[in-house]
């Protein structure tokens, strides 16, 4: 997952056996957990400064928008460039008036800045929203489910400047950033509807003249904290329920992608969603201080969360103070198996869906790729044949089909996974060099052993790193050898494999014959230290919800016998 640094495995007892197992049945090297070295998000004091872009900085290049100096993006509604906190319905500053910058990854330069909100800030925002809620609570579900249809149409009217937004502040491609400002509306849309399908349960009783009734309401206030490597679609798979169920929040942005948030928010403002219902606290230097806030305010009764399992584990500590309900999506290191029984297109194809989304920047997408030795060599010829088509570059010029990745530093740790394979033996088919600035070129490598880092480590990259093996049973074997459970995926034409291995799989999700398994319709979520709690689907509305009993005493105990 996007982190502010790794995330570090603990190895349990459990895990130690696995790993045993594992070896027992692997033919390359035996398993090594080695704890990741731990990279901290730099001090915003540290960084180097660019110089802020210019209007006549993209002027020989016909496929960026055409920017001016009142439309700083060009965007088609350029108001929707919002460069403050939400608070209660109105454009906020921080109480101390400083300001952080963010940057385009593709070129380093300035496209704004955000207010450096503070606790003072954070703790107004909760206010506010406990407020709101006092009212947004007694709205009903057709009112809500309205507000949240109206946002739709408005969010459907706006993709192409959300599109612009992912592209000049994640770096995405056009086609990626198109693709994910489409994915996160299906969430807003999907959730006008579960506004009306949310509901209780009349429960049998045994008691003469007693009616139990198990009743559904907003938990509260909630906090939502959102990660970079999706600004549209995580706000609008966690905003979405919590509208539907009439909870209120506070919505903390990641301070490399602000824009996207706050644009996403103004929209559901102008549907008529009330103020104070969404608050947005924009903050870089005291991302620590705020999210603390935000965990252990008692006012907050939720917190939903994406990030790294570090990261995870802290907030549930932090939430364990006044036992808060959480949702947690957290780190991933998927396997992905392709069964010597598999269509090699097919296979190739959703490998490089789920690996290459994003420049690999996904939570879910595969990082250890295990092909069957009698495919192998024909399947890593053709991967490399595809990834080497890809071209690397910013966003919005043409044909440019991955984006650079988001920091220097996860440039960094994406070389060192390379280059730590290529030490231990692996091949280089494809890729495995840095381009401009924080590119990472696509890479496949063969010859991988599970002594690598890419093993054990999320990459969090462009690269698709093969492992060979041997049989079923050693392959689920090394496959399920890890702390982290989020996805996995295979490829097989095999009816019954395709069950055995679905249920063997120790993932929260898995895709068989598919590298995509993300909808707004279905739950998602992960097992062991991925974390807990499901968003999406019918069921991304209960983690809003609290289920009440209510027990209904009747005058019909009076009745003769």
């Amino acid at each position: 997952m996007p982190t502010t640094s790794s995330f570090l495995l603990s190895i349990s007892p459990k895990s130690s056996t696995k790993l045993a197992a594992a070896r027992s049945l692997s033919t390359t090297t035996p398993l090594r957990i080695q704890a990741p070295t731990l990279r901290p998000r730099l001090p915003a004091s540290t960084r180097t400064l660019r110089p802020q872009i210019t209007t006549n900085t993209y002027r020989n290049m016909s496929n960026w928008p055409k920017v001016t100096a009142e439309n700083p993006l060009g965007l088609d509604d350029a108001s929707l460039f919002i460069q403050k906190g939400i608070i209660g319905g109105q454009f906020a500053e921080t109480s101390s008036g400083k300001t952080f910058e963010v940057f385009n990854p593709a070129t380093g330069k300035v496209i704004g800045t955000c207010p450096e909100m503070n606790v003072e800030d954070t703790r107004r925002a909760i206010e506010t929203a406990e407020e709101a809620f006092k009212t947004f609570r007694t709205t009903s579900p057709a009112q809500r489910s309205a507000w949240l249809s109206d946002f739709s149409k408005l969010y459907q009217a706006a993709l192409k400047d959300i599109a612009r937004l992912i592209v000049w502040e994640n770096g995405k491609s056009w086609t990626d950033a198109m693709a994910e400002a489409t994915y996160a509306g299906t969430y807003i849309s999907w959730y006008a509807g579960e506004a009306l399908r949310t509901t209780g349960e009349t429960i049998p009783c045994s008691v003469p003249g007693t009616r139990n009734f198990a009743i559904r309401q907003p938990i509260g206030v909630v906090a939502l904290l959102c990660p970079w490597n999706f600004p549209a679609a995580m706000i609008a798979r966690k905003l979405g329920p919590a509208l539907a169920v009439g909870c209120t929040s506070v919505v903390k942005t990641p301070s490399e992608t602000p824009f996207t948030t706050l644009a996403i928010v103004e929209l559901a403002k102008r549907a008529g969603i009330p103020n104070g219902v969404i608050n947005v606290i924009t903050t870089e230097a005291n991302l620590q201080d705020v999210g603390k806030e935000l965990c252990t305010n008692p006012i907050v009764h939720k917190v939903s969360f994406t990030g790294s399992t570090r990261i995870g584990k802290l907030i549930a500590s932090q939430c364990s103070s006044t036992l808060k309900k959480m949702s947690l999506e957290l780190g991933g290191n998927a396997p992905l198996i392709v069964f010597e029984d598999a269509d090699i297109p097919t296979a190739v194809a959703g490998t490089i869906a789920s690996k290459f989304r994003g420049s690999g920047q996904t939570c879910v997408c595969a990082n250890r790729i295990y092909v069957h030795e009698d495919i192998y060599d024909d399947f890593a010829a053709k991967l490399a044949e595809k990834v080497g088509e890809f071209k690397v570059g910013p966003g919005f010029d043409e044909g440019v089909t991955h984006g650079p990745l988001i920091h220097s530093r996860q440039a960094d740790k994406v070389d060192e996974h390379v280059q730590d394979a290529v030490s231990k033996g692996a091949k280089i088919l494809v890729g495995g060099k840095r381009g401009n600035g924080t590119e990472y070129i696509p890479t496949v490598l063969t010859g991988l052993t599970d002594e690598c880092l890419i093993a054990t480590e999320e990459t969090f990259g462009p690269v698709a790193a093969l492992f060979k093996f041997s049989s079923e049973d050693e392959v689920i074997a090394r496959a399920n050898a890890s702390e982290v459970g989020l996805a996995g995926y295979f490829f097989s034409r095999d009816s019954d494999r395709i069950w055995r291995v679905a249920e063997a799989l120790e993932t929260g999700m898995v895709g068989a014959n598919t590298g995509m398994i993300s909808q707004a319709v279905v739950p998602f979520g992960g097992i062991k230290e991925s974390g807990y709690g499901k968003e999406g689907g019918r069921q991304g509305t209960d983690e809003y919800t609290i289920t009440k009993l209510v027990a209904v005493g009747t005058s019909l105990h009076n009745m003769p016998k």
